[in-house]
C-alpha cells in the first residue's frame, strides 16, 4: 500500500470518527472521540499541505482538551429525591425513557405492587437516573438502576451505592441484588462494585 494510500485511509478515519462523536447522547463520550477525530483530521491536513485544514482541526482539538478538563473539575450537585411508587412524575418518566431502559434490562416491567424503593437521583437538581427496588428483610432487590444517557458516566452510581452506603443503611439494607441486564450494564455493575452471584445472571454488592 502506497503513503498515498495510507493518508486517504487516514483521513477516512478521521471523518468516522467525527461522524460518530455526533452521535453521541454522553456529553464525555462526544468530547473524547470528537477530539480523537479532530487530533487525526490535523495530522492528516499537515501531512497533505492542508494547513487551513490543519489549523482548524488543532484548534478544535484544543477546544475539545479545554472542555475536558472543565468538565473534569466542575462541581456537580448530587441529591436523592425519594417519592412513591404511584408517583405521576415516575409514570411519565418510565414511558418516557422505555425504549432506551429495554436496551439495558429487557426484561424490565415496572409492577407498582411489588415496588417500595423509588428513588430518583438529581444532578444540579436535573432527573438523572432512577433506582427501583424491592425491600425484603436486610436485602434490596434492584428492579431498575437506570441513568439517563447524557449522564451516564458512572458518577450516579458511585454516588448512589457507593457514597450513599449509609442512607440505605438507615433503612436496614445490608444487600443490593441487581439483575445482570445485556450489553454493557454487566461491566457498570462491576466496576460499581457488584460481583456475580451464580451462573451470572444476577449480581450482589454488600454494603
Amino acid at each position: 500500500m502506497t503513503a498515498h494510500h495510507w493518508l486517504q485511509l487516514l483521513g477516512y478515519g478521521a471523518s468516522v470518527l467525527i461522524a460518530i462523536s455526533l452521535m453521541q447522547r454522553s456529553v464525555l463520550r462526544l468530547r473524547l472521540i470528537n477530539l480523537a477525530g479532530a487530533a487525526t483530521f490535523a495530522i492528516y491536513g499537515f501531512l497533505i499541505g492542508a494547513f487551513p485544514v490543519g489549523i482548524l482541526n488543532t484548534m478544535t482539538a484544543s477546544i475539545n482538551i479545554y472542555q475536558l478538563i472543565r468538565l473534569r473539575r466542575r462541581k456537580e450537585i448530587f441529591r436523592i429525591l425519594e417519592v412513591k411508587p404511584d408517583s405521576t412524575y415516575l409514570s411519565h418518566f418510565l414511558e418516557f425513557e422505555r425504549k432506551d431502559i429495554g436496551r439495558f434490562i429487557p426484561e424490565f416491567r415496572f409492577q407498582r405492587d411489588a415496588t417500595n424503593i423509588v428513588i430518583f437521583v438529581l444532578r444540579d437538581l436535573m432527573p438523572a437516573g432512577l433506582l427501583l427496588g424491592e425491600l425484603k428483610g436486610e436485602k434490596l432487590f434492584v428492579h431498575l438502576d437506570y441513568a439517563v444517557a447524557q449522564y451516564r458516566d458512572l458518577k450516579i452510581g458511585n454516588f448512589l451505592f457507593v457514597e450513599q452506603a449509609e442512607f440505605f443503611r438507615a433503612r436496614g439494607v445490608k444487600e443490593f441484588i441487581s439483575p445482570a441486564g445485556v450489553d454493557e450494564h454487566p461491566k457498570y455493575l462491576e466496576r460499581i462494585g457488584f460481583r456475580p452471584v451464580g451462573d451470572g445472571e444476577n449480581y450482589r454488592l454488600e454494603l
